[in-house]
């Protein structure tokens, strides 16, 4: 069988039958045939049978193309002609050597087969709650244990989703000279587990909830308190221990409060956490054995409601901003093509999000998400920094040249980094966005080898793409940059962050 033939085939056959439909079932969200699991929590006790839910098809672009490009549907649909480019090694800033696949995937098999052979299905979800838990320490079993039990189960989960909003939220890198030492342990963290564990402690004082006798709360009244001076004496950002893009971070919060505004999403208190009620309260809700939530429920909940926190330069089409989307120079042009088809949507932080917040809703709450596999594999430096450090891409000539004239030119620059020195871009390039697009469709070709080289043959065994990510990919891609790169331990392509996307 030759590589992705059997995929690109069944994705042709849901291509063709979508245009017919004007619903997409759980069944065919994905081509993988896990789509019936919520990758929230594999733990919790589901019914031994979902109910066959159907999911909206995404808009038609032609008729609102700002609402389509928003859209989960679109991530796939979009990075996919970019990747199915990148199988032809016909992009235009990377060679794409596909006889380095199956290392690649051996690599990421060798990972998971280390730290979880052969209890594969303990492996949790990607998500934030991993990073609360850095050094063993279960910190977010500990917070619930320190709530009364007078604190029901939907309260909890309310809690927990607003710390995992803002710890999100705050979540893009942190550069290479930042660390935390935890007030509690005094321990040492960097990188997303110190992000993690510096935004738990906060939340734990109080600093982004307006009521005193309710510290472990997140709404818009306690975000406006947090200036920058604030969340820098809160993150312990300091000339000698600077945090990249804190100035786009306590940006992000104060548009966070302004977001929560919406009370059809956040309720009268403007808190992220009370979207539990409107998921559960929402007429495509399904009340069953557990409660079934279609994924585009939580999506628009995101989109919309949390639309507001991004900056106005972001890509807009008709004034509407788009939020991670970018043009595209591998996306068609001919015949004259309309603006919105040379956008490839990511939306990562948002996926990140959405990931990462299911988690305690399906552990709390035993909620389901229906459609789940639409997400996609998250486009991060990490994800993607494997598939160069493995040799299945590599960056042209002349587009190595120009990254590294401007990372000299950036680390002229006071606090910026100036060692092993690799290619840096801004977010925007068009070389970020081709390598973000082309990651997301190997993501999806690695989970089915890595399934295929675990010996994971039956539906309700192999991982879930949010399984994989995280033992597999992200934690293979940061340890193979530490290899690679041992004095940064950064990626081997640099992006030039303000805080906001990552």
């Amino acid at each position: 069988m030759g590589l992705f033939k059997r995929k690109d085939s069944t994705r042709s056959t849901h291509s063709e039958r979508d245009e017919r439909e004007s619903f997409v079932s759980v069944n065919s969200a994905r081509t993988s045939n896990t789509s019936l699991r919520s990758p929230g929590y594999k733990g919790s006790a589901l019914p031994a049978s979902i109910p066959e839910m159907p999911i909206a098809r995404p808009p038609d672009p032609a008729l609102d193309p700002a609402a389509y490009l928003r859209s989960i549907h679109a991530v796939r649909e979009r990075t996919m002609i970019v990747f199915n480019k990148a199988k032809k090694n016909q992009l235009n800033h990377f060679d794409v050597d596909l006889s380095k696949f199956q290392a690649t995937a051996s690599y990421v098999v060798s990972i998971i087969k280390r730290d979880y052979a052969p209890e594969y299905e303990s492996i949790p979800p990607h998500g934030r709650w991993q990073h609360f838990d850095i050094g063993g320490r279960p910190r977010i079993q500990q917070l619930l244990q320190s709530w009364p039990s007078s604190i029901d189960s939907q309260e909890r989960t309310r809690r927990l989703i607003d710390l995992f909003v803002v710890s999100v939220l705050l979540d893009a890198g942190a550069g290479n000279k930042w660390c935390y030492k935890s007030k509690e342990s005094g321990k040492i963290y960097s990188r997303s587990e110190g992000l993690a564990v510096a935004s738990l402690e906060m939340f734990k004082t109080g600093l982004f909830s307006s009521d005193p006798t309710e510290p472990c709360q997140v709404d818009g009244a306690g975000l406006k308190k947090v200036t920058m001076e604030i969340l820098a004496r809160g993150m312990q950002h300091s000339e000698s221990n600077p945090l990249a893009g804190l100035e786009g971070r306590a940006g992000l919060l104060v548009r966070l409060s302004e977001a929560l505004n919406n009370q059809d999403f956040f309720g009268v208190d403007a808190r992220p956490g009370n979207m539990l009620d409107y998921l559960l309260c929402h007429p495509s809700t399904l009340a069953s054995s557990v409660p079934i939530v279609p994924i585009t429920t939580l999506w628009t909940v995101l989109m919309d409601g949390l639309s507001p926190i991004w900056p106005p330069s972001r890509t807009q089409i008709d004034g509407i901003s788009i939020g991670d989307a970018w043009v595209c120079s591998d996306m068609p042009n001919s015949p004259p093509a309309q603006p919105w088809e040379s956008i490839v949507p990511f939306h990562k932080l948002t996926q990140w999000l959405c990931y990462s917040i299911m988690v305690p809703m399906s552990k709390l709450m035993h909620i389901h998400f229906a459609g789940a596999d639409l997400l996609t594999g998250l486009p991060e430096y990490r994800n993607g920094g494997l598939l160069i450090d493995m040799g299945l891409m590599t960056l042209k000539p002349r587009d190595l040249e120009r990254g590294i004239q401007y990372y000299r030119e950036n680390a002229r620059i006071k606090g910026q980094p100036n060692i092993e020195v690799v290619p840096l871009f801004s977010t925007d390039d068009d070389v970020i966005v081709e390598w973000r697009a082309a990651t997301v469709g190997f993501l999806d070709e690695l989970l089915d080898e890595v399934n295929s080289q675990l010996g994971l043959q039956a539906a309700e065994d192999q991982l879930s793409l949010a399984q994989m990510l995280e033992a597999g990919t992200w934690k293979g891609g940061r340890e193979i940059a530490e290899v690679s790169r041992p004095n940064t331990k950064e990626p081997p392509i640099m992006i030039r962050s303000d805080g906001t996307v990552f």
